[in-house]
């Protein structure tokens, strides 16, 4: 007959050590599986921040590239030997044009009924008033609120600029002097009559 034997148990030290190597194993098996997720998540947030990036960066130029197409940059081509001023825009068909001078010279608005222009006639009488006495050719600025009509497409737009039109007075051998208009220079986008007001307590002779 057999007899079962008892194995001697390993010393409570061994058990402890083995015990310990299980969960410094289980441990580190933890790790890893948790580094991965983390660097998975960190995959997908980076790969989220990107599209979004993108996708600001081309709503961004979106928005540059309509705020390009819609901006006027208003010309003044002087014509008919400094009596008009035509206005235009490169970029667009302007179809309307409404000037407002400083209040001080008593013109009032005008709105030209053929093209865009300014006239030298709207202006000279009351220009030509307040330098008289003094040099027959003399050069100024009358600051004008320009407010614009045109197209974006099919869509009917409107903008406005205070303008300082360039003018020049001369003295004729017989006598009188009369007013031309030299050009035209952007003061300020946007505006009011206020601005050109306030323009104008600097500007007139």
């Amino acid at each position: 007959m057999s007899e079962d034997v008892d194995l001697p148990e390993p010393p409570s030290d061994e058990k402890t050590e083995r015990a310990r190597t299980r969960r410094r194993w289980l441990t580190l098996a933890e790790i890893v599986a948790v580094t991965g997720v983390v660097i998975a998540g960190l995959n997908l947030y980076t790969n989220w921040t990107d599209r979004r990036d993108q996708a600001q960066q081309r709503s961004a130029e979106d928005e540059r590239t309509a705020q390009e197409k819609s901006r006027v940059e208003l010309t003044g081509t002087v014509t008919d030997g400094g009596k008009t001023l035509t206005l235009s825009d490169p970029s667009h068909d302007v179809s309307e044009a409404v000037v407002a001078f400083p209040k001080a010279l008593g013109i009032g608005t005008k709105r030209p009924a053929g093209e865009p222009e300014i006239d030298a006639d709207w202006f000279a009488a009351p220009l030509l008033k307040l330098t008289d006495g003094g040099s027959d050719d003399r050069t100024g600025r009358v600051p004008v609120l320009v407010t614009v009509r045109y197209f974006v497409g099919d869509a009917p737009q409107t903008a406005s600029s205070v303008y300082d039109v360039i003018w020049r007075t001369k003295g004729h051998f017989l006598g009188g002097r009369s007013l031309r208009i030299e050009g035209m220079k952007l003061r300020q986008r946007g505006g009011s009559p206020a601005a050109v007001d306030a323009a104008w307590t600097k500007l007139k002779p």
